[in-house]
């Protein structure tokens, strides 16, 4: 564990406890993104990994492993699959979304094209799965093998239900759960099961993730309507643009008058935008108290995922996730 003062942010906070491990974690993903026919390959993959991300996930898989006493070294492992699974998806989703901006930078589907972001992702799924067998844990495996599943699942489905103004908070949840928040689960539950939890203290950390990894998209969500370009990493307003039936957008469409769902389905289901268009839709937003009841769902989810650590041991490690918890939910003060 480093002795390094600790940050003001719990996310930096973390990224202190865990900095060792995660110097081990990144030469291990750039050991492992290298490829010696194929320079595209780390080109790109280095262009995204090496961008700034807070390296979330990963240090959830430390964090959860160091919890529960783990010393090593498979959970360094673990913890670079999940950052390949991450990034792949991240290439992928560029290409779908037809993105320009990605952690404030252009987009590796911009700057080179879709095959090499779409082919580079194929490449980095495949190097997690590598990863993800060296530990010789069966359980672990098909903890990271379910969740890379789920995760493409649910982006289907968000390509099913963005555009159609009958989706529901429920299916919106599921969508989520998919795309997100089973890689955060799958992180902290993989990380409890490495360092051989109890089946208690692994659903703990899995719940945790869950939990948190459905703040975490929820504020996503609300800060493409109200975050800056530099805090989101994207271009504010995207969702909009690319007529993303996000969290804060049902809940306006629920209260719609008839003229307000005419202009929703205009937007939304027709893709018929024009100047001012976003701006009215933040009206209607704050008109019927979405952005807010968005929040405090957000807030719902933290306060779930900090009572999921309760049944955890008293440790430095779960006053950061706690703290992390809560975190997510504070950047759309």
């Amino acid at each position: 564990m480093s002795v390094m003062e600790p940050a003001q942010k719990p996310h930096d906070r973390l990224a202190y406890a865990l900095a060792d491990d995660m110097a081990a974690v990144n030469q291990m993903i750039r050991a492992r993104m290298a490829s010696e026919h194929a320079p595209r390959i780390p080109e790109v993959t280095a262009h995204l990994i090496e961008a700034g991300g807070k390296r979330l996930r990963p240090m959830l898989v430390l964090a959860a492993a160091r919890l529960l006493g783990y010393a090593g070294p498979f959970h360094v492992h673990l913890a670079a699959t999940v950052e390949f699974i991450h990034t792949a998806t991240l290439l992928h989703d560029d290409v779908v979304d037809e993105s320009a901006r990605r952690r404030g930078r252009p987009t590796a589907n911009l700057l080179w094209d879709n095959k090499s972001s779409v082919l580079v992702g194929d490449y980095l799924f495949a190097r997690a799965f590598q990863l993800m067998v060296e530990p010789g844990n069966l359980r672990v495996l098909d903890i990271l093998a379910n969740a890379s599943a789920t995760i493409a699942e649910g982006e289907v489905l968000q390509l099913t239900a963005a555009q159609d103004l009958a989706t529901t908070e429920a299916i919106y949840l599921q969508v989520v759960r998919g795309k997100t928040a089973a890689l955060f689960s799958a992180a902290t539950e993989s990380g409890a099961e490495i360092a051989g939890g109890t089946p208690a203290q692994v659903k703990a950390l899995f719940d945790y993730g869950d939990a948190l990894g459905i703040a975490f998209q929820i504020v996503d969500d609300l800060l493409d309507y109200g975050g800056s370009a530099v805090v989101i990493g994207k271009n504010t307003g995207d969702d909009f643009r690319e007529r993303k039936l996000t969290l804060p957008v049902i809940k306006a469409v629920a209260k719609a008058s008839p003229e307000e769902r005419a202009f929703w389905v205009r937007v939304i289901e027709k893709g018929q935008q024009s100047d001012g268009d976003l701006e009215h839709a933040l009206a209607l937003m704050t008109k019927h108290g979405a952005m807010e009841a968005a929040r405090a769902d957000a807030l719902d989810w933290a306060a779930i995922a900090q009572t999921a650590l309760t049944a955890l041991p008293d440790h430095p490690l779960r006053d950061m996730l706690s703290d992390l918890a809560a975190y997510v939910v504070e950047r759309i003060n």
